[in-house]
């Protein structure tokens, strides 16, 4: 990495729009001196009430345990101090709505935990709504109206990066506040359940909502052959359609984790029949692990972005975004 290209990371906010990662001291100090500000960490995925609970007490001795290098984040003040104190920002996330339950109560509570993001469903069908690996998407539930409502309220982001396309779409129109796709990338570039199409990408813009790119390589134009470039142009493409102030990036890395993990990831619930096909993942040539991040913004530079472009992309955009969907009040100020 050049000169120029390091000093403008270190200078830059850099928000991992999500990382599901085995989490331990090693991976916090990958991404502490990969200069990450602040990452969506996954805290739930198939889990209820009780494990997602647990799943919380584990974050929080972690977060006490790690202080040297770990900060967690309620508020995008949070990010910014982060970014002060050379500390990474831990966002609590979900990637279901399972662990509420069927109490819609449930998610006051998680919000005061910290849980600042939610993806209403996660590959399958849950009570809210439908996956993007669904065999039939029904849409989005009378009661996932509801807990939508109550996210809104609250200000817990939605996310529907496995959302299958019509619950997604209901979801979008039915949001007072704007939406995301923390990490997806467009089908135009490699056909996928889990891709976005041009028309999905477009309505989520629209309505306010935010767009985070993966390297996760089953996504990207060449699959397991592509390289750093190929997650870029991934960017460059959602950037030419939606413009560049509603998108940033989301890696969706697992490191540490081996493949009994990938297998709990793609079976329903964890445990039912199988919804994802088995394939090795190869990440991207450059963009292996979380600590090459530093590498996304040397290509960039390399690709001949400006400056402000990187920035804006590497986390300025997702930070503005989050202070609406948080329903920060400086947020609704800044509005006309």
């Amino acid at each position: 990495m050049s000169a120029s290209a390091d000093a403008l990371h270190r200078d830059a906010v850099v928000f991992d729009g999500l990382i599901i990662s085995n989490w331990s001291r090693e991976i916090f100090e990958h991404m502490h001196g990969a200069g990450i500000t602040a990452a969506n960490c996954t805290c739930c995925i198939w889990d209820d009430f009780k494990s997602a609970m647990d799943n919380i007490v584990r974050w929080k001795r972690w977060i006490r345990e790690n202080d040297d290098i770990l900060l967690q984040v309620y508020s995008t003040a949070d990010i910014a101090r982060a970014k002060r104190e050379n500390k990474v920002g831990i966002v609590l996330g979900w990637q279901n709505t399972s662990g509420i339950d069927d109490q819609i109560g449930y998610l006051e509570l998680f919000k005061e935990l910290g849980v600042g993001v939610m993806q209403m469903t996660y590959n399958t069908q849950n009570l809210s709504g439908s996956g993007c690996r669904e065999d039939r998407d029904s849409g989005l539930s009378g009661f996932g109206r509801e807990v939508l409502a109550e996210m809104n309220r609250l200000g817990i982001l939605c996310d529907l990066s496995h959302v299958g396309p019509k619950t997604c779409e209901d979801v979008i129109l039915a949001s007072k506040k704007p939406v995301a796709f923390t990490h997806v990338c467009p089908a135009a570039l490699r056909e996928n359940p889990r891709n976005k199409s041009d028309d999905q990408l477009k309505l989520i813009a629209d309505h306010g909502g935010f767009v985070g790119i993966t390297v996760y390589p089953w996504f990207l134009r060449r699959g397991n052959e592509s390289t750093i470039d190929d997650f870029v142009e991934a960017i460059e493409y959602t950037i030419d359609l939606i413009g560049e102030d509603r998108v940033g990036y989301g890696t969706d890395f697992t490191e540490g984790y081996g493949p009994d993990f990938l297998d709990f990831l793609g079976r329903d619930k964890g445990y039912g029949r199988r919804i994802v096909p088995v394939a090795d993942a190869v990440f991207p040539a450059g963009l292996e692990c979380i600590g090459d991040t530093p590498n996304i913004t040397a290509t960039m530079l390399r690709r001949g972005w400006p400056e402000a472009r990187i920035r804006a992309v590497m986390g300025e955009n997702w930070v503005r975004f989050l202070a609406d969907a948080w329903n920060e009040p400086a947020a609704a100020e800044a509005k006309p």
